[in-house]
């Protein structure tokens, strides 16, 4: 793919001087209320359909993920769902502009669905919008009208300009000043935190990051998204400090929602060529995307299979390509201006970045790290163009050999592949960085939607994060008698109670209805915050592991997705045994919510007997371990290397203590978003349901 062929001058310019004038003239998105975008969430048995909200044009998605996440449709309903989600996705953005629900919190329900369906003929986009929600002529036009009027105000007195912006300041919430703050008289109307919740930490802590092109974070580093009001204390990035636009060359982009016009407004598109990677479950959809962009020369799409059981393309994954470096970016956030803390800044998310410099004309072509390894195998999976992988080559990847790329890829994986990716390839992730334990270990998991939990699936999660590769959990659930030898290690035998003290270990942060109502946005802003009553009121569901997730950010909710793990006793790494390097934890941040959906399930083939891994959605994040150098206390550091297999010591037993600073371990490396300890839920407090 050349630079020559992705250029059409004319219509480039043309878009970005719209987006550009827009942008200019005053209009600022940051006050538009947040649509209802809301994920289908069902059981993988279940063949309800449920009715989606309906959105702006200008923001795209299917809308049939099982969490935002959680969702699992059979596959006989998949396409019908698929097709009725993107035509409810397509309701005119006109709808949204004439009723904006307002972006102040309240006891309010959310929308409820519509009481009858209706056909994609119904609301299909008119000719000149098509599905990207890119209406060039109407752009066009918008910008020609917006110069004539600039124009018109030239001639009047030069006075004119700051009185009107005065008008307008008068009539919309406040925006933010220099400082980050919200002037005092504004707060209490939008719901922003006024100085009262201010502490230490409001101050910064850390430079922020610059939107100059450069090698800013060449070991990497996990970053809060910028959230308009709350003061930056250096610890959280905006979407222009992410992309550097002003020498970005191309940039590969994933998501599961899209808002287009917002997303080009951010990089210089007569600049910068784009490739990207959407969900598609059907040719008809793929082809429609493709006719829409047909005239935009320097933009190409990729869509990764999702035949048979796959239902949602949820990855998100950035890989951006500047003339001196490779900044690869893997956040909890959509491309919409909500999960980037614009328009009100109702959302947070979370990002790991990296940026690896162009190889030094004396450095070896030597072997790929693990990580590079697995993002390319990543990358073939997603049926992504060779020429982009084969440009990861020219890139120092030495400084990743600390991280590990853990993914999901849709459909089933047989042979050894089942042991590359979902909750499977977490243990081997583990594994790999030499982080496995045989000792009890405590998760905070942090989602913004919930599938149907079950105590089996927890576990699951619970041993690929001492670094099991899955199969002593499939032994688990397979094997008619126990103890049972371990497939992998013959000498090694697993007990009935192998993993079993998870009970005690595991916490998993969902907002409650309070913390919804008594957020910035209020209910209308939880639209991509899904869980179902039905599924907490299963008498298989472990409700005890639940905690209210409140933002450390007053009034903000949150659709991070991190796993944080801690150990009871520091992990010594193996690669120096004179060193006293240490890890006391680790994190994986990424697009993955905690469902079965998101890390998959490892069944026993029918055919071959063998394991194989369902996997229904395509999922991406890091794993990024907390090290330090402190010397070792030798009889507490843990270097074992095997899963725990015994449930009777008193530490198993144990419950872990949850207290304000349990995770301080993590400190500036990765940035805790929530309050801990979190609030069990109970009578008096229930969790945020969006299907009742």
């Amino acid at each position: 793919m050349e630079p020559e062929d992705l250029t059409d001058p004319d219509l480039e310019a043309a878009i970005a001087a719209s987006l550009r004038d827009f942008h200019d003239d005053g209009a600022d998105p940051v006050d538009e209320p947040q649509q209802n975008v809301v994920d289908l969430t069902a059981e993988s048995d279940d063949d309800e359909v449920i009715p989606v909200f309906p959105k702006s044009k200008s923001v795209i998605g299917s809308d049939t993920d099982a969490d935002e996440d959680g969702a699992e449709v059979e596959d006989e309903d998949d396409d019908e769902n698929l097709k009725r989600a993107i035509a409810l996705s397509l309701q005119g953005s006109e709808d949204t502009a004439n009723n904006p629900p307002n972006p102040s919190h309240g006891n309010r329900e959310p929308c409820p669905p519509p009481e009858t369906e209706t056909s994609a003929a119904d609301h299909a986009p008119s000719q000149s919008s098509g599905l990207l929600g890119l209406n060039r002529k109407k752009m066009e036009e918008e910008r020609l009208a917006r110069i004539a009027k600039r124009k018109a105000d030239d001639v009047g007195d030069v006075d004119h300009r700051p009185a009107k912006h005065s008008k307008n300041e008068s009539n919309q919430p406040a925006r933010q000043g220099s400082s980050g703050s919200v002037p005092t008289e504004y707060a209490s109307k939008i719901g922003v935190p006024q100085a009262r919740h201010e502490t230490v930490e409001s101050k910064p802590r850390l430079p922020n990051p610059s939107r100059t092109p450069a090698v800013q974070f060449p070991k990497g580093v996990v970053k809060k998204t910028y959230a308009q009001y709350c003061p930056r204390t250096g610890d959280d990035i905006t979407i222009e400090e992410v992309f550097q636009r002003s020498d970005l060359e191309l940039a590969v982009l994933s998501s599961f929602l899209w808002d287009m016009e917002w997303l080009f407004s951010k990089i210089d598109t007569n600049r910068t060529r784009f490739l990207l990677v959407m969900q598609a479950k059907d040719e008809l959809t793929k082809r429609q995307y493709e006719a829409e962009t047909a005239s935009m020369s320097n933009l190409r799409l990729c869509f990764p299979p999702m035949e048979g059981q796959v239902n949602c393309m949820h990855s998100k994954l950035m890989l951006l390509f500047h003339p001196g470096y490779l900044r690869i970016v893997a956040p909890t956030a959509n491309l919409t201006p909500y999960d980037w803390g614009e328009r009100g800044g109702v959302m947070e998310n979370s990002a790991f970045l990296i940026d690896l410099p162009l190889k030094a004309g004396t450095t070896s072509v030597g072997s790929m790290t693990t990580f590079q390894e697995d993002l390319v195998y990543f990358l073939r999976a997603s049926t992504l163009h060779d020429n982009i992988i084969s440009r990861l080559d020219e890139y120092d990847f030495s400084q990743t050999t600390h991280i590990m790329l853990v993914h999901t890829i849709g459909g089933s994986h047989t042979g050894d592949a089942w042991r590359r990716t979902g909750y499977c390839g977490l243990g081997r992730a583990v594994n790999a960085l030499g982080l496995r334990t045989s000792k009890p270990i405590n998760i905070d998991f942090v989602t913004s939607s919930v599938g149907s939990l079950t105590d089996e699936f927890l576990r699951s999660i619970y041993l690929a994060s001492q670094g099991d590769d899955g199969i002593t959990d499939y032994t688990l659930r397979t094997s008619k008698t126990f103890p049972a030898r371990n497939p992998n290690e013959r000498n090694q035998l697993i007990h009935k109670t192998t993993g079993a003290e998870w009970k005690n270990r595991f916490r998993v942060y969902f907002p409650s209805q309070t913390t919804i109502e008594q957020s910035r946005g209020g209910p209308d802003s939880a639209g991509t915050i899904c869980f179902q009553s039905k599924w907490y009121d299963s008498p298989k569901f472990p409700r005890h592991v639940l905690r209210d997730c409140k933002s450390r950010r007053p009034g903000l909710l949150m659709h991070n997705k991190i796993l944080f793990m801690r150990p009871d006793d520091p992990i010594r790494l193996p690669n120096n045994p004179n060193s006293h390097s240490q890890c006391r934890g680790w994190a994986y941040v990424g697009s993955a919510n905690l469902s079965e959906s998101a890390w998959g399930r490892l069944v026993q083939d029918k055919t071959t007997k063998q394991p194989k891994l369902n996997c229904r959605n395509w999922e991406c994040g890091v794993l990024f371990p907390v090290i330090d150098n402190q010397k070792l206390d030798s009889d507490s550091s843990d270097s074992s290397g095997r899963v725990s297999n015994n449930s009777n010591s008193s530490a198993k037993e144990a419950k872990a203590i949850e207290s304000a600073n349990m995770l301080d371990v993590f400190g500036d490396t990765v940035p805790v978003p929530m309050m801990v300890p979190g609030r069990r839920y109970g009578p008096g407090l229930k969790p945020w349901f969006f299907m009742g």
